[in-house]
Order: C-alpha cells, then structure tokens, then sequence
C-alpha cells in the first residue's frame, strides 16, 4: 500500500475564495480540525502578506502537534524570512514556495526570461534550506508550460534542495490523461526526482479536479492538495473528502492509503462551511445532504432489502450517523459537557457555561435538540473573539403587513459605545432591516449575495442566515442562527460589517 500525503489548503488556497475572511480565531480551530482529520500537511496561511495572516500561522503552528505546518512564500528573500519567523515554533517547520513556469505568466506577470526564472527559483530554494529542513517548490501553472523547461528547472531546484516538487493545475486547464502523462514524462526525464516527494494541486475550472487529482495517484503522485468542501478561487480545488474517500472505496484500484480519519470527515465539512459561510450544494459528493437521500422508488425498494444495492459510501463511514433527539431542556450541565466533548469540542469552562446558558434558552423554546443545533451554538462559542464587537445588536424591531410598506427599527451599540435607534423602510421585511441597519453604520453597503437555510428539521429549526456584502469597497461574509430569521439575518450583517473593519485594523500593503 502506497502511503499519500494529504496537504490541506484550505486556509491558504481555500481562504482566498471570494469574500471568505476568517479571523485568527476561526483559522485555529479549523486548523486543529484538520490535524483530529488527519491530514498530513495544514497550509494554515501567506504570512508575508498581512500581520493578521502572519498571526495566525504563527499560532497555528504553535498550536498543532501532529500534522506538519507550513506556509507559503513567494521566490523573495523577505517573505522567506517572515515565513520562518511565523514557522519556527512548529514540530517541523516547512516552507512551500513557488515561481511561475508557463510563457504566459514568465513573459507578462515576472517579465523575466525563462533563465532567470531558473536562477529566482534556485535561489529561493536555497534560502529556505538554510531555515527549513522541509522545502516545497510549486511550479505556478505547470500544465502549461513547456514540458522540457519544466524538466529543467525541477532539476536545478531538487539539486538546491527541495524535498516536494508540486506540478500544479492552476488554472484548471488538463485534464486526467495529460496530467497524468505529465507526471510520467518528468519521473522519466528528471535526475534525482525519485528522492523527492511528487505533489498534485488541481483546480475545478473544467470540472476535472478530483479526476485529475486521481490520475496524478495513478502516475507516481505521493501527495495530494486541496480543501475541504472543494472552496477555493475561481471554481475552487480539489475536494479533500472526495479524495479521501474515492482512495478508501476504491483501494483494490489505488492501493493507496491516506492516514484520514474518515469519521472526522463530516464534522470537518460541516466547520468550514459555517465559519466561511460558504454552503455545501445539496447534491455534492460525500457531504452534501442528499449523498445518502434515496427518492426513487426502485431505489428505496432496493435500500431497504439491502443498502449496498445504491451505497457504496454508507454515512457512518464519515461520521454522518443521525442522531435525532440528543439533549432537552431537563438536561444537566455535566451531560451537556460531556456530549460536547463526545462531538469534539474543547472549550474553556467560561466558554462551557455561556454555550448551556444558550442550550437551556434555546432548549426552552424548541421542543427537540439535535446535533446539529448543538454543533451550531458550540462552534459560535469557540470562535467568539475575546474583543468587544465593533457593532452590537440591541434589538430588531419590523411592522409588516400586506397593505402596508414595512418598516425596520434597529437599536444598537456602535464602536464608539454610544447606543442608536434607527428606523427605514423597504420593500419588505429584509431590505427594510438592511437599509435601517447600512445608516447605522454609517457607510456604503451593497449586499452581493443572502441566504437562510434551516440547521436541522421541524418548524422550530434554528435558521441560519449568511450575507456577503460589499463594504467601504472591500467583499465580506457574515452569518449567525436563531430560531428568529431576521434577527439571524440582522446579526449576520452586523457581523460581516465588523468582520471587515476588524481586518481593516490590522490590513498592511503587500509589496
């Protein structure tokens, strides 16, 4: 059995998705998530690009024991160096640095001529070793470029010192055949490339991420990139969990095994997709919610004679075992904690009391409790920042009716902690909110995408609303639940509008 590394970019890659701003906070319990997944390689973030972003790579890389951290860099002394920096405290610090190979980019992005594109990537390569014993060098949009100075210049940075060589797919341009050939030509043609880890990071712009991920496995990969949910730029990554479990389904074809804790994969899932406010489409491999939904009849009849007539991947293989009524409202303090330590959670005990304290209201109005309402109020829990809210709901007050034009009254605190009351109207219940709560900040707001949808099942679910929105010109996410959508959906606003002043504090240019 083959062993492949999973490196994980979720962070790094994943992050830069549109509109996607996780704090530091949110980013470390991600990161651990990702180390209980079992990963073996977190790319927890660009540490030259932002003191936000050098944080939390650094305390990540303090933080996590069992999966190796790194960091990307790109062929500059500088960010080399802030990159070790951030790295240094961790169990085995890595760097991953990268230089555009494809004419396209090496004519119009560098404007360097192919050697000096050789002689940057050597340099930088050997830089890093002097500080880090593991080095990745990426070959930005290696599907495009010429097949023999990709040959070469792989030969010139392994001779520096690199220890992974990744063949990135960064514009989603191969596909499985030509991405697999690739990998061939290069064990064929590049010395020394056996002593070296051959990495695989496919992008889904034609559809073909995971395929060609798989296809890379088949032709001598040994590491594989992506993220969870398949987030990321443009069409986003490579899906990890697909992966994961295609290479597990199918090991009498791979022969191939992982170390991912598969059990872990939907909670893992589940994390990411409500800390980066990014929902997982219904049908989506694995994850989403109709993966184990069987409607047709000829379908049911088969599943309940036997379910491995159409499961080949059963729920509990990814920790997706339904657990309806899990907590009510005559539930202790010490069986609430222990089942949010069965989930996973590892809170502080003020962090445990403020999580019951909004399990007994919630208990109070909703007649059952289920997993998925807990892992909602945990999470808000063990990501709430320690800081005082730039902006803070107070309460949220709408007139509506059928004859009448709605109207919105806010109250709440602003930075300044001075406390407002605001009134506006719109066309319905929502936009009113919205437009009473843009003149309470105080600023331009456009809202570019919002969404509720429900935590669990019943009347009484908790609806959990997202906005993305444009604010003093910069794209934002926010999100919250509450059995009271538009309270969720006032508190989601206010959250991404303070989610992007928070980064605006700490936002430095990146030269």
């Amino acid at each position: 059995m083959a062993q492949i590394d999973i490196f994980d970019t979720t962070l790094r890659d994943g992050e830069q998705s549109a509109g996607i701003n996780l704090n530091t906070v949110e980013k470390v319990e991600i990161a651990k998530q990702l180390e209980r997944f079992g990963v073996s390689i977190i790319e927890a973030g660009f540490p030259a690009s932002s003191p936000g972003d050098f944080e939390a790579v650094k305390q990540i890389a303090n933080t996590v024991k069992n999966s190796t951290v790194t960091g990307l860099a790109r062929a500059i002394e500088s960010d080399i160096l802030t990159s070790y920096e951030a790295l240094k405290g961790g169990v085995q610090p890595h760097l991953h640095t990268f230089i555009a190979t494809s004419p396209i980019h090496m004519e119009y992005k560098l404007k360097k001529t192919p050697d000096q594109v050789v002689e940057i990537a050597v340099q930088s390569v050997k830089l890093a070793r002097k500080y880090f014993p593991l080095v990745q060098w990426s070959a930005e949009d290696a599907t495009r470029s010429d097949k023999e100075f990709l040959a070469r210049i792989i030969t010139e940075v392994i001779r520096a010192g690199a220890t992974t060589i990744n063949i990135p797919d960064t514009v989603g341009y191969t596909t499985p055949a030509e991405y697999g050939a690739l990998f061939r030509f290069l064990q064929e043609t590049v010395p020394g490339i056996e002593n070296v880890k051959l990495s695989a990071h496919c992008h889904d712009d034609l559809g073909l991420a995971v395929a060609n991920s798989l296809a890379a496995v088949e032709n001598g990969a040994t590491q594989i990139e992506g993220t969870i949910n398949g987030i990321g730029e443009r069409a986003g990554n490579a899906a990890l969990e697909e992966i994961a479990v295609a290479l597990q389904i199918r090991g009498d074809y791979y022969r191939t095994q992982t170390g991912i804790v598969l059990k872990e994969t939907k909670r893992t899932s589940q994390l990411v997709s409500q800390l980066t406010g990014v929902m997982i489409q219904p049908n989506k491999a694995v994850v989403g919610k109709n993966a184990f939904a069987h409607e047709s009849g000829i379908h049911q009849d088969g599943m309940l004679k036997n379910p491995e007539t159409y499961e080949i991947i059963t729920p509990a293989m990814i920790g997706d075992a339904s657990t309806e009524l899990v907590l009510g409202k005559h539930s202790g303090r010490h069986a609430f904690i222990s089942k949010a330590k069965e989930m996973g959670f590892e809170l502080p005990d003020e962090k445990y009391v403020q999580a019951f304290s909004a399990f007994k209201e919630l208990a109070d109005r909703k007649k059952e409790i289920t997993e998925e309402d807990l892992f909602v109020l945990l999470t808000d829990q063990q990501v709430a920042s320690q800081d005082v809210p730039l902006y803070e709901l107070v309460s949220v007050q709408v007139q509506y009716g059928t004859g009448n034009i709605p109207t919105a009254t806010i109250r709440a605190t602003t930075p300044a902690g001075d406390v407002v009351t605001v009134s506006d109207t719109g066309a319905g219940s929502v936009e009113a909110i919205f437009n009473t709560l843009e003149r309470v900040v105080n600023g331009t707001v456009r809202i570019l995408d919002y969404r509720v949808s429900s935590v669990s099942k019943g009347r009484d679910a908790l609806g959990e609303a997202v906005v993305k929105l444009r604010f003093d010109e910069r794209e934002t996410i926010g999100r919250n639940a509450s059995q009271d959508v538009l309270e969720a959906s006032a508190k989601a606003y206010l959250n991404a509008i303070n989610r992007q002043l928070q980064k605006q504090s700490t936002r430095v240019a990146v030269h």
